[in-house]
């Protein structure tokens, strides 16, 4: 049985445009209205960082911080989760001399590590930063993969930035011409056990949301084919991670002179890219059109949802910025009843009340204005 995590209070202090605010919520959807630049993304923000990582806009803490405050922030949630009822915390404190600024997370008052908050609550959003996601670099992509991969992992993030950092250090030895070899072989055997770590839990994920995906029966939304391309993309799926971890050492070691010259590795998981098919056309996604691409990512995200309460047990809070006003009504009616058969906690912006028009009766619809939120009638 799959139940729905829900956040009922959310409370947000000197965090962007909020100095202070807080707004308490029921079972259904969450709509946020308001002009551009209101600040309706700022609560999508707070919300999406009530876990591991830096959250849908990949902010620093210091750009999060409110501008008229001294540094500090915080942004709270009563929420009722995978474990009961909690109340989960996540901010920086005000500490004089602390540079740079630390971020701590709490849940009902206690200090827990990041990856902790995901036992309570998962969350999963959509973007329109994410539009260019299959034109754009295959950094992006790598991104929206690990944020999958996160849904339902808390630690691969912890992960993925040890590896970046042993592949940093890696990157300074190879810069001294006389680098000690006992060093190099150190950083080379942690940063393939990373590697490894890495690439398995991309693949599991990646494995698994393809399954989804070809299993989905929805039309509304187009379906896609999904792979990994990169260098753990050519070793057996059944390989020992040992033999593997000593397959990457050996081709880090072959490459020192070559990654000397280019000042980076240039070989491994931190260059995997996520190949995606538009399948009713069998073509890339990124030569499909804009609106096929938008769709395609609506499909994506409402079968990754829909894998991760299946897995967990939890349906997670899904995070829907700016995407109900650019479908046509019937895509738009299509949405609105797949995110209801999904049973999840529902937050959409947007800055015309009219494209809620079909959910409005069992919305909790906020005005968004200089920094507060208010309920309509």
């Amino acid at each position: 049985m799959t139940i729905a995590a829900r956040i009922r209070r959310l409370t947000l202090t000197n965090f962007r445009s909020y100095r202070a605010a807080s707004v308490s919520l029921g079972d259904g959807p969450v709509v946020l209205t308001g002009a551009n630049g209101a600040g309706k993304t700022n609560v999508l923000e707070a919300i999406s960082i009530l876990g591991p990582g830096r959250g849908l806009r990949y902010a620093t803490l210091e750009e999060m911080a409110c501008s008229e405050g001294a540094g500090a922030w915080a942004v709270s949630a009563e929420i009722e989760g995978a474990l009961g009822i909690a109340t989960l915390g996540t901010g920086v404190e005000a500490a004089p001399g602390e540079e740079p600024a630390v971020r701590r997370s709490r849940i009902d008052r206690e200090p827990v590590p990041a990856s902790a908050l995901a036992d309570h609550l998962r969350v999963l959003w959509l973007v329109p930063s994410m539009d260019g996601l299959f034109a754009g670099p295959a950094s992006d992509r790598r991104r929206f993969l690990d944020r999958l991969v996160l849904a339902t992992d808390a630690a691969h993030g912890t992960r993925v930035h040890a590896l970046e950092r042993a592949l940093r250090s890696r990157n300074r030895l190879l810069e001294n011409a006389q680098a000690d070899a006992r060093w190099l072989d150190a950083v080379e055997h942690e940063a393939a056990e990373l590697a490894v770590a890495v690439a398995s839990a991309r693949s599991e994920a990646v494995s698994r949301l393809a399954t989804a995906l070809a299993a989905r029966r929805d039309a509304s939304f187009p379906s896609a084919q999904i792979a990994l391309d990169g260098w753990a993309s050519g070793f057996p799926a059944d390989a020992p991670a040992v033999e593997v971890e000593d397959r990457y050492r050996a081709v880090l070691k072959a490459n020192r002179p070559r990654d000397a010259a280019a000042g980076r590795a240039t070989e491994g998981p931190h260059l995997t890219d996520l190949l995606v098919i538009y399948a009713p056309k069998s073509v890339p996604a990124r030569d499909a059109s804009t609106g096929e691409q938008k769709a395609l990512l609506i499909g994506l995200v409402l079968a990754h949802a829909n894998l991760v309460a299946e897995m967990t047990g939890v349906a997670p809070v899904i995070l829907l910025d700016e995407v109900v006003a650019h479908l046509d009504p019937s895509r738009r009616a299509a949405l609105f009843d797949a995110l209801a058969q999904l049973g999840a906690q529902v937050w959409m912006t947007g800055a015309d009340p009219v494209a809620f028009a079909d959910i409005a009766g069992r919305a909790q619809v906020f005005e968004v204005e200089n920094g507060r939120l208010a309920l309509r009638d």
